[in-house]
């Protein structure tokens, strides 16, 4: 879709943000509107994140207004908000592109563009990084400004805090917009506090506190007064106590869609020394009604026409993954009242909404959290209660120190149910669940489970919610399961035992997870003898042992790092079993996965039918 001029006349005007400051501050609304009607637009033909962007709109256009970015350097939080900055940032002609293959990274990235100043993609991150480029900045005494753009959402999580702390603790001048959209703070939102806002946020108010502090030097008590007062007379009108405390000059809160007042306060706060807070107020999905009502449901869509208001119903077809997982949970949990559902804020993309509203008083949001999450798990289970934590692969990263430290350490029985492992496709390398098998395997008292469909998901669930000597492991992908028939009855799975799917000769192909298909599909191919193993940790060594000595060649799949993977693990197991054998490790590369559909990654990384045969017959070959 290309962009056209006639539709969008003053946003034409505003390829750049050098071009945006060209334009007088009247039109700047004008820009704003256009600036949403064509995010409307773009990614109504693309897909994509949506309801963030919308909400946004204004702060984008005035930052870049009154920053001189990239000189300035502005850094976004997560970056589903930062589709606008995107357009205005030399973009908005590659915007159908976005999360496709070889098209725009969906986040803000660094090699992308010289306005991306810090790569994301998980949350709350912004703070940290701006504080560590304001301290550069100091250094370079150049005049330049930073400012981190961060949702009140990512303000659940503790290295939000860790990074307030320190930066208020070292004084460096920074400015933090604390896009609050689900008026978790206050709703004190109006004229009166946006001129409010500009009046504390100006030379005014500045210098009389600046003067009153110089005045009162060497009055310690008169000075205590003086501070516990003007901390009493602005805790009364805005919401800042605690920024204030952690040595922040907090300002707002101000209505995050006036672009007007916007502009004019950052003007003020941009000469200001020291840490700053700005406090805005925002709707998400602010300009189109169904995001506004819904804007969970619109956080991300897929292709839809804006004009019909509506999403297109998506078609009846296999249940996803993370579905069989929320019928698991809910099933144990009827029978068991000590089953605990836990969730880093991942509630509806782990599946969780049904066990959120039947039980209610078992589940746990610990908000983007995780590190906080894992640790919520192993002091449940010291007490006997049997915790299962949902979590994304590549948010349980986040959380690695406490999986080993707080939980198999202590051998407790955690289950983790880990999606999205492998390839997650749009989201990109932030998002691919790329380094589970590998990080998790090398932890003693570990379970881990790779299901190959979703009744061997199910029953390996119920096997981690048996196994009560440690923690355990179930880790599936993202996406549609396979159409396999769930059994309801659940039975426990003998820990640490595989099953031969297929008999061939010379070539035995070991599969870890959903990559079984295919591996079937290339073993038909070549008359390989097929393993599903099941366990990672545990490996099932009487059956490597047995197709290691009546194969030639030893082939390990997977949809995880090759490097410390499921394979690995077999290489060392055959050594330990002083079994000389040729093994060809098939997974994913040394590399990070870019951005791309599933099935497109899935092919140029020949984990495909297609590409496991090839990989075979060139290295017998």
């Amino acid at each position: 879709m290309s962009f056209d001029n006639s539709q969008y006349p003053v946003l034409a005007q505003a390829n750049t943000p050098e071009d945006l400051k060209k334009l007088p501050q009247g039109l700047l609304p004008q820009v704003a509107n256009e600036l949403r009607q064509f995010l409307l637009q773009s990614v109504g033909n693309s897909s994509g994140h949506f309801a963030s962007g919308l909400g946004t709109v204004e702060l984008t256009v005035a930052l870049h207004y009154v920053y001189n970015t990239p000189f300035d350097r502005l850094v976004w939080d997560v970056g589903h908000q930062a589709y606008p900055h995107k357009i205005l940032t030399d973009r908005r002609e590659k915007m159908h592109t976005i999360r496709q293959k070889n098209g725009l990274h969906p986040f803000p990235w660094r090699e992308e563009s010289q306005y991306d100043t810090f790569s994301v993609g998980h949350s709350g991150t912004s703070i940290s990084a701006a504080l560590g480029m304001a301290i550069a900045a100091e250094k370079e005494a150049l005049g330049r400004k930073v400012v981190a753009v961060i949702g009140d959402g990512a303000m659940t999580g503790g290295m939000v805090f860790e990074a307030l702390n320190h930066a208020g603790d070292l004084h460096n001048d920074m400015l933090v917009v604390l896009n609050d959209n689900e008026m978790s703070i206050s709703e004190n939102v109006g004229a009166l506090n946006n001129h409010l806002a500009q009046l504390m946020s100006g030379r005014f108010y500045t210098t009389i506190r600046e003067s009153s502090k110089k005045v009162l030097k060497g009055m310690p008590v008169i000075k205590e007064m003086a501070k516990r007062t003007e901390e009493h007379l602005k805790g009364m009108v805005v919401p800042g106590t605690l920024f204030e405390e952690l040595g922040f000059n907090y300002i707002g809160p101000i209505d995050g869609h006036d672009v007007d007042a916007l502009v004019e306060t950052l003007r003020n706060m941009r000469g200001l020394k020291g840490p700053q807070i700005l406090h805005i107020m925002t709707k998400k999905g602010r300009g189109y009604e169904p995001a506004e009502k819904d804007p969970i449901g619109w956080h991300a869509v897929p292709k839809f026409d804006p004009s019909k208001f509506k999403k297109p119903a998506t078609k009846p077809g296999l249940p996803t993954f993370s579905q069989v997982f929320g019928k698991w949970l809910c099933d144990v949990a009827a029978k068991d009242p000590k089953v605990m559902g836990i969730t880093p804020a991942m509630r509806e993309g782990s599946g969780m909404v049904e066990f959120s509203q039947r039980f209610p008083s078992q589940y746990f949001d610990a908000a983007i959290a995780e590190q906080h999450a894992v640790t919520l798990g192993a002091g449940m289970a010291t007490e006997g209660l049997k915790p299962v934590v949902a979590i994304y692969s590549t948010f349980l990263q986040r959380g690695y120190d406490q999986l080993i430290h707080d939980v198999a350490l202590q051998r407790l029985p955690v289950l983790f149910a880990i999606d999205r492992g492998g390839i997650v496709g749009a989201d990109g390398p932030t998002h691919q669940g790329a380094f589970d098998l590998s990080f998790m395997r090398c932890i003693p008292n570990m379970v881990i489970m790779a299901p190959s469909d979703e009744n061997e998901c199910r029953q390996m669930l119920y096997t981690g919610y048996c196994y009560q000597d440690g923690p355990s492991a179930v880790r599936y992908p993202r996406g549609s399961a396979t159409g396999a028939q769930q059994i309801e009855q659940m039975t426990a799975l003998p820990i640490g035992k595989g099953i031969i799917k297929r008999q061939g000769s010379k070539i035995a192909i070991v599969n870890f997870g959903t990559t079984l298909a295919a591996a079937l599909a290339a073993g038909e191919a070549v008359d390989a003898t097929v393993a599903d193993m099941r366990f990672v940790k545990p490996l099932d060594i009487n059956l490597l042992s047995e197709l290691a000595t009546s194969h030639d060649v030893i082939v390990t799949v997977e949809e995880n790092a090759i490097m410390g993977g499921a394979g690995t693990g077999v290489m060392e197991a055959l050594q330990k079993l002083k079994i000389i054998k040729p093994v060809l490790q098939i997974g994913l590369p040394d590399e990070f996965i870019k951005h791309g559909s599933p099935e497109e990654i899935t092919h140029e990384l020949k984990l495909d039918a297609e590409g496991i045969e090839q990989q075979i017959r060139d290295y017998l070959s």
